[in-house]
């Protein structure tokens, strides 16, 4: 029996819009609405906006929280001081393995706030719980589907969303990198997937048509999935489920900066990072000659063999790029090889990112 997709808020808009619609981690989600090379571009060049509602958020309340959220992040709340800050770190299995990425706002002495994937969201909640009621059985997880997700980017971001919300225009106008404000039932943060400047605006579910439809008359594009693809990965950003997942860990997955293994608090899995002896590492890879790169293609090098774990092409480039998974004596500039369709094509390997904030990277 076919499971229904689910639906966000935004869901009438997009199909009004024209939007190609695919199954995504469960949800109806726009791919594209006519052009993905021109909503790629429109992020690049100016701004464009994304229906992420099918992200979960999941608020943490109590005494107990920064306790429990020491112990289950690999990366250190104990840096989150300030309210506001936010944090990027993996969930991770007691093997080392990654559950799931997200960001973890702090928005009061005992709230904290998470922001984790669609395909892995029930799962992530589940987990959560069963961690809090073992460890700090006092603290309160709240899953707010009353939330919509609007993600604004682009070098034009701040102009465009200081015009649609004029009564916070201050607050954009000054919100830090990596920082976020609560106004009324409305967050604002400066994060976002695809290398660009730009806002990720949660709020009430009851009002966010009203403020993508304002967006929209301001001139911010609509951008769908594929899109977001080939942003994150020309911003050299991971891909759960793709880059990495519970069978590997940070180490492997170019992720070993997301991990605090120097402060004298446990977390699940830290154990299994202190004894880790990680053969393989993430690196970009350029094209060299024509064709088109791909997740799983095998990549052959003068150490080993690696595996695509990311691959398209990079509309600002003008070429295929990739993320792979390689042996670790492979560096940045080395030539390889990744098999396309039985070939081989000749790739550089680079240092990821290969684009952020419109600048391409990568050098010839």
């Amino acid at each position: 029996m076919t499971m229904a997709l689910r639906a966000t808020p935004f869901n009438r808009v997009h199909r009004e819009m024209g939007a190609r619609m695919v199954a995504f981690g469960g949800w109806d989600m726009p791919l594209h609405y006519g052009s993905q090379l021109e909503e790629h571009h429109r992020v690049r060049r100016d701004c464009g906006m994304f229906d992420v509602s099918h992200m979960l958020v999941i608020d943490v309340h109590g005494g107990d929280s920064r306790a429990l959220l020491s112990y289950l992040l690999a990366n250190n709340v104990d840096r989150l001081q300030r309210p506001g800050k936010a944090l990027y770190s993996c969930l991770l299995n007691p093997a080392g393995g990654v559950r799931d990425d997200l960001i973890v706002y702090f928005l009061g002495q005992d709230w904290f706030r998470l922001v984790v994937n669609a395909a892995t969201a029930e799962e992530d909640y589940a987990w959560l719980a069963a961690q809090r009621d073992l460890r700090a059985p006092g603290v309160t997880l709240a899953a707010r589907r009353d939330l919509a997700i609007v993600a604004v980017q682009g070098p034009h971001a701040r102009a465009r969303v200081g015009q649609a919300l004029p009564e916070s225009a201050a607050v954009v106008n000054s919100l830090d990198n990596f920082s976020a404000i609560c106004m009324g039932g409305t967050m604002l943060a400066r994060t976002g997937y695809t290398g660009e400047d730009g806002f990720e605006i949660l709020l009430p579910a009851a009002a966010a048509v009203a403020l993508w439809l304002r967006l929209r008359e301001l001139g911010v594009a609509a951008a769908g999935l594929a899109a977001r693809d080939t942003l994150r990965l020309e911003a050299g950003m991971n891909l759960y489920g793709q880059d990495m997942d519970e069978s590997t860990t940070p180490f492997e997955t170019g992720l070993a900066w997301t991990v605090d293994l120097k402060a004298a608090r446990d977390f699940i899995g830290k154990s299994a990072l202190q004894n880790a002896r990680p053969r393989r590492h993430a690196l970009g890879l350029v094209a060299i000659d024509k064709g088109v790169m791909r997740r799983h293609q095998q990549v052959t090098t003068a150490h080993g063999d690696g595996e695509i774990t990311s691959g398209g092409f990079g509309p600002t480039l003008g070429r295929s790029l990739a993320l792979a998974r390689v042996p670790l004596a492979v560096k940045p500039g080395d030539e390889v090889e990744a098999v396309v369709r039985g070939r081989g094509l000749r790739a550089r390997v680079v240092k990821p990112p290969f684009v952020r904030h419109g600048v391409v990277l990568v050098k010839e």
